[in-house]
């Protein structure tokens, strides 16, 4: 019968994610302390900036567990941290990791969680070297702090674009959302574990290489990941930089599994494009001339489309403000969307 937490205690369980690690994970020359003492130490490298990113997990508000293998919840979790140092253009190196975990769980299931956190890190030859394990009586949480690196002074901001660029996005934008709508009308994830809008949703793609290759090249004004939806991190960047956007309707990326699904349920797909997703793509400003270099960065690395939206505009109503303009001249204003964890 599989081990419950509860029958190997705290400090089996760090054994057993300490052996799992030692296995499956990489080594790195630059920790000089890892898991097992007070704290964790590690050399930085010269000429470098380190960058800090955290982000938290918690059942029933970020995941369903019965929509959600371990393995892919693990993977997930450490995707989100890595899109964000990616976002910047840097690359991570060492991950924090914090549980709080029902007494109940199955212990294969935190050694899957363990191997989907392994699987995300190691093509970047990055480690977790440490963190924390609770008992949590309600929802289990994973909360992880990822730690990155960057060349000095070539991280990309959200905060520097100007008007005039030019607006990417990597992929396909609303992807993500169509398949946790999928998860919830069927009620569970049998049968659709191979859906591509499914897969989007539980097992997401980040942009870190992507991200940092663009931000080696200096042809970027300002750089994002999609986590809170087109439109609101599209809107983030617009804030920061004191600037607005006009997005063109019939530019914005629309993938043919995302079309199938919306035709279905009646619906636009644009709908799904503009609304709230936590994709994990990327969007980027940059000068009108810098879009074909751009994509020749990008498409370097391997077949990721980069579609043109649109443009950053003066603030003409304010920062933040965007528009969506149709081929037939027609503008129209754009309500600003993207998760908010205490709207009403």
């Amino acid at each position: 019968m599989p081990e419950t937490l509860s029958d190997i205690g705290e400090f089996g369980l760090i054994e057993r994610i300490d052996a799992l690690l030692k296995r499956e994970g990489k080594r790195t020359p630059e920790v000089t302390i890892g898991i097992g003492d007070d704290c964790a130490a590690f050399q930085p490298r010269a000429g470098h900036e380190i960058l800090v990113t955290c982000d938290v997990m918690v059942e029933g508000r970020h995941y369903l567990a019965k929509f959600i293998s371990p393995l892919d919840l693990g993977r997930r979790a450490m995707t989100l941290n890595i899109s964000d140092i990616g976002a910047m253009g840097g690359i991570p190196r060492y991950a924090l990791v914090s549980l709080g975990l029902r007494r109940d769980m199955w212990v294969e299931d935190v050694e899957a969680i363990y191997l989907g956190f392994v699987e995300a890190l190691n093509p970047f030859h990055a480690v977790i070297i440490g963190g924390n394990i609770t008992r949590s009586d309600g929802a289990n949480f994973i909360d992880i702090t990822l730690i990155g690196e960057i060349k000095s002074g070539t991280s990309v901001r959200r905060s520097t674009a100007r008007p005039g660029d030019a607006i990417l996005a990597t992929g396909y934008p609303g992807e993500a959302a169509a398949g946790l709508q999928i998860l919830l009308a069927g009620g569970s994830a049998h049968g659709w574990e191979d859906h591509p809008l499914v897969r989007a949703y539980n097992r997401p793609s980040h942009r870190a290489v992507e991200g940092a290759a663009v931000a080696r090249s200096g042809l970027a004004t300002a750089m994002i990941d999609i986590s809170d939806g087109l439109l609101g991190d599209l809107g983030h960047i617009c804030d920061a930089s004191g600037v607005g956007a006009r997005l063109v309707h019939e530019n914005l990326p629309i993938s043919p599994a995302l079309r199938e699904w919306a035709a279905q349920l009646k619906k636009d797909p644009l709908d799904f494009v503009l609304g709230d997703s936590d994709d994990y793509e990327l969007i980027i400003t940059c000068p009108p001339e810098h879009i074909k270099d751009i994509r020749s960065v990008i498409s370097a690395l391997g077949p990721v489309p980069v579609s043109a939206i649109g443009e950053i505009t003066s603030p003409l109503k304010g920062a933040g403000n965007i528009q969506v303009t149709s081929t037939n001249g027609i503008s129209r204003s754009l309500s600003r969307s993207g998760w908010n964890h205490f709207a009403r």
